[in-house]
C-alpha cells in the first residue's frame, strides 16, 4: 500500500467562553514563546482583544497584526514579518478569509497555526486548505493543518446570522461533495476514503437534522454547527485534499465568483448548487432545499441576488474549475441542460 500521511489538529475547543482558554491550550501544546496574533478590524473588536488579553494572562508575548484587506499580498507581509519575528505560533482570530490569510502564511513559514473563528460561515475555520483572493486560482491551496482550534459558541452567535446560514450551507454541501468523490472513484479510478467520506456525509446530515436549532440560534444548535464544521475540516485532513467536502456545488459557486458582480456568501452559493447537483445525482434535492429553506437560506438566483444569465452561466463553465472530476463530466452542461437543470429545481423561473 501506498502511505497516506494524516495530519491531524492537536487540541479542539467548542463550548461557551472558551476563549479564555487560549492562553494556556497554547502553553500547553508548547507554543510559549513570542507569538504572532493575526486579526482584521471588526475582528479585533469581536474576538481579538479577549484573545489578547487571554495570552497575557498566560504571560505569553505576542505580536499583533491587523488586516484590512485579507489577500495574497497579506498573506506575503504575514511571512516577512514571521520571518523577521519568529514567533513560536501564527494564531488567525477572525472570519475564514482572515484565518485563511494566517494559515497559508504558517505553512509558508513552516510554522504551527492556531485557529480562533468569529464566525462559522464555512470549513476553512478547522482545514488543511485556504481560498486566498489573488493566488491566481479558483478554489483552495494546501496550506496548514491548525494545530488547536479555539471555537467559542459566544463569539460565533455575536457575529451576524447570515453568516451562520452560510456555514450550513457549506456543510450541507457535502452531501454532494462525497457522492461526486465516490463516482470519480468509480469511474476514473480515483482514490476513494471510506472514513473520511463518511465523516463529511454525517456532519452534513446532523445540520440538516438540527436546522431548527441552528436556525433558532440555540446553543445546542451552535454547537453542533461547529463541530460539524470542525469534523468537515478533520475529513479533509484524513483524505488528504478537499474532496469529501468540495465537488460540483464548489466548481459551481467558484464559476458564480466569476460571473457575478456582486457575489454571495461562499456557503450560500454552495447550498444553491447543491440543490441542483443533488437532482443530478438523484439524490433527495428537495429535502435539501426545504433544509436550507427553514433555517433562511437562498435557495434560487433571487436569493442570491444574482440573474438567471449569470446562473446558467456559471453551470455551463462549472467544470472547468479545478482538474477535478464530478457529476458535471469532463465536457460540461450545454446552455440548454444547465437552463433545464436550474428551472426543475426551482434555482430560476
Amino acid at each position: 500500500m501506498s502511505i497516506h500521511l494524516i495530519n491531524l489538529p492537536r487540541r479542539i475547543v467548542v463550548g461557551d467562553g472558551v476563549l479564555k482558554m487560549l492562553g494556556n491550550t497554547c502553553r500547553e501544546l508548547g507554543f510559549h514563546g513570542n507569538l504572532m496574533v493575526v486579526t482584521g478590524d471588526m475582528t479585533l473588536q469581536a474576538a481579538g482583544n479577549e484573545a489578547l488579553s487571554a495570552l497575557s494572562s498566560a504571560k505569553i508575548d505576542y505580536d499583533l497584526v491587523v488586516i484590512d484587506d485579507p489577500d495574497a499580498g497579506w498573506v506575503e507581509k504575514v511571512v516577512k514579518l514571521a520571518q523577521d519575528k519568529r514567533p513560536s505560533a501564527i494564531i488567525g482570530v477572525g472570519g475564514g478569509s482572515i484565518i485563511d490569510v494566517a494559515k497559508l502564511a504558517a505553512a509558508k513559514t513552516g510554522l504551527n497555526f492556531v485557529s480562533v473563528p468569529t464566525s462559522a460561515s464555512h470549513d476553512g475555520i478547522a482545514s488543511p486548505r485556504a481560498s486566498v483572493k489573488g493566488l491566481g486560482t479558483y478554489g483552495s491551496v494546501e496550506a496548514q493543518t491548525p494545530s488547536a482550534i479555539i471555537a467559542d459558541v459566544s463569539v460565533i452567535k455575536r457575529a451576524p446570522r447570515r453568516l451562520i446560514i452560510s456555514g450550513c450551507g457549506d456543510v450541507v454541501a457535502k452531501i454532494t461533495a462525497v457522492s461526486d468523490w465516490l463516482l470519480a472513484h468509480r469511474l476514473k479510478g480515483e482514490y476513494y476514503g471510506e472514513y473520511a467520506a463518511s465523516l463529511a456525509r454525517m456532519s452534513a446530515h446532523l445540520v440538516m437534522k438540527s436546522a431548527r436549532e441552528i436556525a433558532n440560534l440555540t446553543d445546542e444548535g451552535i454547537r453542533t454547527l461547529l463541530e460539524a464544521l470542525v469534523s468537515c475540516g478533520v475529513a479533509m485532513c484524513i483524505a488528504g485534499s478537499s474532496r469529501p467536502c468540495s465537488g460540483s456545488e464548489h466548481q459551481f459557486s467558484h464559476a458564480l465568483d466569476i460571473v457575478a458582480s456582486r457575489p454571495a456568501l461562499h456557503g450560500e452559493q454552495c447550498g444553491v448548487g447543491t440543490i441542483m447537483m443533488a437532482y443530478l445525482h438523484g439524490l433527495d434535492w428537495r429535502r435539501i432545499r426545504s433544509v436550507l429553506r427553514s433555517i433562511g437560506a437562498p435557495t434560487n438566483a433571487e436569493g442570491l441576488k444574482v440573474s438567471s444569465k449569470m446562473v446558467i452561466k456559471a453551470l455551463t463553465m462549472a467544470h472547468k474549475i479545478r482538474n477535478r472530476y464530478t457529476i458535471l463530466g469532463e465536457t460540461g452542461l450545454t446552455e440548454s441542460a444547465a437552463e433545464r437543470l436550474a428551472r426543475v429545481t426551482g434555482v430560476i423561473e
